[in-house]
């Protein structure tokens, strides 16, 4: 086979300017390059670097992990009939997508990758394949084919051990607004992820509205004390209906409100101020406020519920005379 011509020169800059400088050795014999040179071109000392079985990086150094997310999707998009790039034969789910979305903690160290159901792929390296019947749909994030948050968050919590990692980063895509906790619970239930207990309790979470690690350990705490359960993060407004404040957990019997305040979100001075002057609106209104951090939480609980229950008796016997609305 002759050499790459212009022509041809030109469609490999192409494929590395929109595909982060991959390509599968399909396409590279598409553009008129010789398997030879591609194998020559790939050796030790050479300008090129096979990734993955068929996946060819068009550059020197080390792969950034985007890169090496794409060629994930590209390993198991190659021999298909469908473009390796549309998204309908190969797509990355999983928590390395909640990465590209920005959850925190999510890792980018295993590539977990959608094929359609039938095709014989093997696992290779840090990527795992899933067949699936349900295909979703895909988008593009850091110019990788994936699966919109709420599909990834599901197929990660389908195979995730950790009851801890499930609840941190289900709770972190609904926090981020990636997704919204009702289509979250109706993946979750169309998926196999029910099968994982961890994955019922953050659903008993997101039911009850908890939206986010900090909060969802709290519950833990005050269920484990038998404490009446509250209403997580409701709406309070004033009597002529201007917006009050939503707290993080409030009893509404006896107008007491907990704030669980997470250093990550309150150490800035103006959204330190913010803190403070919510606060203030709360107890301008009769709600008795309780703030804790999630440290004081997990290592001092029994503190917590000591106020909690000071705070609850305290209402029962000089009711406060709130004047706030819970939203209907």
């Amino acid at each position: 086979m002759p050499t790459p011509t212009r022509a041809n020169t030109a469609t490999l800059d192409r494929l590395a300017r929109t595909q982060l400088r991959l390509a599968t050795s399909g396409q590279l014999r598409a553009t008129g390059l010789a398997g030879s040179t591609a194998a020559r071109r790939c050796a030790p000392g050479g300008p090129w670097q096979r990734l993955l079985p068929g996946v060819v990086l068009i550059q020197t150094g080390k792969p950034d992990v985007w890169q090496q997310l794409l060629a994930a999707v590209l390993f198991a998009a190659r021999g298909a009939s469908a473009p390796v790039m549309s998204g309908s034969t190969a797509v990355l789910t999983g928590e390395a997508v909640l990465a590209i979305f920005g959850v925190r903690g999510a890792r980018t160290d295993r590539a977990d990758v959608l094929v359609a159901a039938g095709r014989q792929l093997r696992a290779r390296s840090y990527v795992r394949v899933h067949p699936t019947r349900r295909w979703p749909p895909t988008l593009r994030g850091e110019g990788i084919p994936c699966v919109r948050a709420v599909r990834a968050a599901s197929d990660f919590a389908a195979h995730e051990p950790s009851p801890d990692r499930v609840r941190a980063l289900l709770v972190g895509t609904v926090q981020l607004g990636r997704c919204h906790p009702d289509d979250l619970r109706a993946e979750l239930h169309a998926s196999r992820a029910l099968r994982n207990p961890a994955v019922r309790a953050v659903l008993d979470d997101l039911r009850v509205g908890v939206h986010s690690l900090a909060e969802g350990e709290t519950r833990d705490t005050l269920l484990n004390a038998g404490i009446p359960e509250p209403l997580w993060n409701p709406t309070l407004r004033t009597p002529s209906g201007t917006f009050l404040a939503r707290p993080d957990a409030y009893w509404p019997d006896e107008s007491v409100a907990l704030e669980v305040d997470s250093a990550e979100y309150h150490l800035g001075i103006t959204e330190y101020r913010a803190t403070v002057r919510r606060r203030l609106r709360l107890e301008s209104h009769g709600v008795s406020v309780l703030s804790v951090t999630p440290s004081l939480v997990r290592d001092h609980p029994e503190e917590l519920i000591a106020a909690i229950l000071t705070k609850l008796h305290l209402a029962t016997t000089h009711p406060p005379r709130p004047t706030v609305l819970l939203r209907p």
